[in-house]
């Protein structure tokens, strides 16, 4: 069981700074939302959710709208400036009150326990420091909240998982905003202490050559009430 910390550290505000893949990422995700499927895909994650939510790397604030009634409020991090000011945009046309700040998913600067969910969608692909940013997740989930996934993972086929372990190693990190497409995150999410429950296995796109980014899986796991 990892150790339980009780004060996040320090980082700097904007310990994110990927402005050219930002601009690519706001043009390209609002793309796959409208005619590639993945509003569906966010609609599934965020069903059901209630109470006080923290979503980690929020970006350009997709997942805003499909949030339900239930929630009664979104503290949205996004580390990065520029999408985090797309985001505060896509905050005042919500209906569910969402307040959008700076903040890094290893040191999240919230109190511990303090959310009955977490949302996490296409991010841990990207955090610097997987282990240390669920660590902190757990932290500020009260006992028995839930973590909303949705993220890329490692190809079940040993091709595309070769494939995937060289992108990671050249240019993809660097053309996409610090993306690996290898993390396995249903082990990592276990490792850190969480129960996981139902999930599913996507490819994105569903049709057509798989990109090494294609891969994802969606589910939902759970803080225990016991263990801290």
């Amino acid at each position: 069981m990892p150790p339980r910390s009780r004060k996040a550290p320090k980082v700097p505000r904007d310990a994110v700074h990927h402005p050219v893949f930002a601009r690519f990422y706001a043009r390209v995700s609002a793309t796959a939302d409208r005619k590639g499927g993945l509003a569906a895909y966010r609609e599934e994650l965020l069903a059901g959710l209630s109470g006080r939510i923290i979503e980690i790397g929020a970006g350009n604030g997709l997942n805003f709208a499909h949030y339900p009634a239930a929630v009664s409020e979104v503290v949205a991090l996004e580390p990065e400036r520029s999408l985090r000011q797309l985001a505060v945009r896509s905050a005042l046309r919500t209906e569910v009150p969402v307040d959008v700040v700076p903040g890094a998913a290893e040191a999240l600067p919230v109190k511990s326990e303090a959310f009955d969910g977490a949302v996490v969608s296409l991010v841990l692909c990207t955090v610097r420091d997987l282990p240390r940013s669920l660590a902190e997740i757990r932290r500020v989930l009260r006992p028995g909240g839930e973590l909303r996934f949705f993220e890329h993972g490692l190809a079940p086929g040993r091709a595309l998982a070769t494939a995937q372990r060289a992108a990671d190693l050249t240019l993809w990190p660097l053309l996409f905003g610090g993306c690996h497409t290898a993390r396995e995150p249903l082990a990592a999410i276990e490792a850190a202490g969480f129960a996981l429950g139902t999930y599913r296995r996507l490819r994105i796109p569903d049709t057509g050559l798989q990109l090494p980014s294609s891969p994802c899986v969606l589910g939902v796991a759970r803080k225990p009430f016991t263990g801290g």
